[in-house]
């Protein structure tokens, strides 16, 4: 119940199962996001392993590989991967580190 693909294919979840998630907890699965960019001198690579801790907000998704806003998706207000232009772009989510 507490899965991004749970709360992706449901749109209208009911106060009581909204509340059960909440209680389970954001899911946050070791998911493989790295970024490798070349440089002149060598190449940069950054994984994304300890993000959970930075930012409270994140859950991720094994099966695509992604990481949402928990709090949004629970309240039905982005239902789509973080990206620039939609969910952080907005400048609702701080760090809480």
């Amino acid at each position: 119940m507490n899965s991004v693909d749970f709360l992706l294919a449901n749109k209208d979840i009911t106060y009581d199962i909204r509340t059960e998630i909440k209680r389970l907890g954001r899911p946050i699965p070791d998911l493989i996001i790295s970024k490798t960019d070349v440089g002149k001198l060598r190449n940069y690579s950054r994984n994304f392993s300890s993000v959970y801790d930075i930012f409270k907000w994140l859950c991720g998704c094994p099966k695509r590989n992604k990481l949402f806003c928990s709090n949004c998706l629970l309240m039905g207000d982005n239902r789509s991967a973080l990206t620039q232009e939609e969910c952080v772009g907005k400048g609702r989510h701080k760090a809480t580190a």
